[in-house]
């Protein structure tokens, strides 16, 4: 399975159901706060190319997305495969 890791932030809604989907799904992730990890929101912008919001989520390297786009890959039942 990949390493995942999700990018996310204080308060945030869409983390929370970022974090909900991928344990439902039963994968394991690294969560960075943004907010409390020095250079990390500088270092999600890097890697998504200027994305600013959270959560950002990354297949190893291969960046996916935020919840949205993780959620339409498990509707259309492409997440499993992608986390292979």
């Amino acid at each position: 399975m990949k390493n995942i890791t999700i990018y996310t932030g204080p308060l945030c809604n869409y983390c929370e159901a970022a974090k909900r989907l991928l344990a439902r799904n039963n994968v394991t992730y690294k969560e960075i706060n943004v907010a409390t990890v020095n250079g990390a929101m500088d270092e999600m912008i890097k890697k998504t190319n200027g994305k600013k919001t959270i959560p950002q989520i990354f297949f190893d390297d291969q960046h996916i997305g935020g919840y949205d786009e993780v959620r339409t890959l498990e509707k259309e039942n492409k997440l499993k495969d992608l986390l292979k």
